[in-house]
């Protein structure tokens, strides 16, 4: 299985996690080893700056920077300017030129503003910044953020900690066609068959939060999303067989004596 590749940089895991929502940062850590994750994210509005400055404990110290990448993203934000200045933050604060770039339209649902997201996304872009923008499942837009500068895009499965799976394959496969660079599924996943399912469609990595932090077993579930990427992403090489309404004998009847 080949490995994931963002401006350059590989991964050889595609699972990507959040470091939100843990009951337990001791849980979290043990969670990213076993799902065996290369990126998590963490919300540069959620960390105390001139804490981690002057060397006082944070949910940084469970993460093994050694092999795994922090990526900071700008949760909480609900507007482009507020956006681009939290990315500047997390860069001045230390944190890699890389960003998941998150730009809120709606409290109740979460769902991207588009609008203010490719504005955010340009901005960055011109400043040196490795934007990976969420976005909705379109197609159209999609195309406008990587003609931006975009490296890799988003789109969501379901609303932000929904668990509802892929609402539709037939818009991620749309932007799986339009753009060329990477394109990772957040937000939506709820177990590890979604997980499978989405890797099945040829998506190149995916990032999960609330099912693994809010399990009943947090890093039992990060072992089998680990697995579920894995699987779905062989599948997917692999080349799944045409569905058919009728059946198909597994042993051959040409030469069969009767």
């Amino acid at each position: 299985m080949n490995s994931l590749k963002i401006e350059g940089k590989e991964y050889a895991s595609r699972l990507i996690l959040g470091t939100g929502k843990y009951d337990d940062l001791d849980v979290m850590r043990k969670a990213f080893e076993a799902g065996g994750t290369q990126i998590v994210t963490v919300a540069v509005r959620r960390i105390d700056l001139d804490a981690v400055k002057a060397g006082k404990p944070s949910l940084l110290d469970y993460i093994d920077t050694e092999k795994i990448t922090i990526l900071p993203n700008t949760a909480a934000c609900y507007n482009a300017d507020e956006a681009v200045r939290t990315a500047r933050l997390g860069r001045a604060a230390g944190f890699s030129d890389m960003v998941k770039l998150e730009v809120i339209g709606d409290e109740k649902t979460l769902l991207p503003d588009t609008e203010q997201l490719l504005r955010a996304t340009e901005t960055l872009v011109k400043e040196g910044f490795t934007v990976l923008p969420y976005t909705n499942d379109d197609p159209i837009m999609a195309k406008k953020l990587e003609d931006a500068g975009a490296a890799t895009v988003m789109p969501l499965a379901a609303p932000i900690g929904s668990g509802m799976g892929i609402q539709s394959e037939l818009n991620i496969q749309l932007i799986m066609e339009a753009v060329s660079v990477p394109v990772i599924v957040d937000a939506g996943v709820g177990t590890a068959s979604d997980a499978c399912r989405a890797m099945e469609l040829g998506i190149d990595g995916i990032l999960i939060n609330t099912a693994v932090a809010q399990a009943r077993d947090p890093v039992k579930m990060a072992k089998a999303m680990r697995d579920a990427v894995v699987a779905g992403r062989l599948a997917y090489e692999a080349g799944r067989i045409p569905k058919k309404p009728y059946a198909s004998a597994s042993s051959p009847t040409e030469g069969v004596v009767r």
